[in-house]
């Protein structure tokens, strides 16, 4: 461990720090800690997702790639930031108008995590932003008749269903 890298201790509480004032209201000043933890320590996927996260609230989605990039590239993360840095990824390919990038990697996400419905609604509307509109409606629709808790939704779900299946169908 050279100077700049902070031991274990000490970066779980740096870490804490940062994000404890980024759910705090105090974002900027998280992401400004996250930058410099991030920055000595260069392969540690969890800082690197916390410090994404921490552009991606501040609306800065180009500068949070790298951060995201780093995270799924590591190890380390529990299955949920996992589930997370592919969602957050995802989107902000979408938001920044990388659509292919973006149906590319919900695809792969939604495979790794089927029963996430948010990976689901991203990856339609990142289909829907390559012109994929019937394969972003079938998806939006599966889900929901998959998830919906609306009794006219639910009395209707083969239906809903079957025209999933097959949007063209008549009868």
């Amino acid at each position: 461990m050279n100077d700049s890298t902070p031991a274990p201790h000490e970066r779980d509480r740096l870490l804490s720090e940062a994000v404890a004032l980024r759910s705090g209201g105090g974002k900027e000043e998280a992401r400004e800690r996250l930058v410099a933890l991030a920055a000595r320590l260069p392969g540690d996927a969890e800082v690197a997702y916390q410090t994404a996260w921490a552009h991606d609230v501040l609306g800065l989605e180009a500068e949070a790639v790298p951060y995201y990039e780093t995270a799924l590239a590591g190890d380390g993360l529990t299955a949920d930031d996992r589930r997370g840095a592919l969602l957050g990824l995802g989107s902000t390919y979408r938001t920044l108008g990388r659509y292919e990038d973006a149906v590319t990697l919900l695809e792969r996400a939604a495979a790794e995590f089927p029963e996430d419905g948010g990976l689901r609604a991203f990856l339609a509307m990142a289909l829907y932003n390559t012109g994929r509109h019937h394969d972003s409606v079938r998806l939006l629709l599966k889900l929901l008749a998959a998830t919906s808790e609306d009794p006219s939704v639910r009395e209707y779900r083969a239906a809903i269903e079957h025209y999933a299946r097959d949007l063209d169908a008549i009868g």
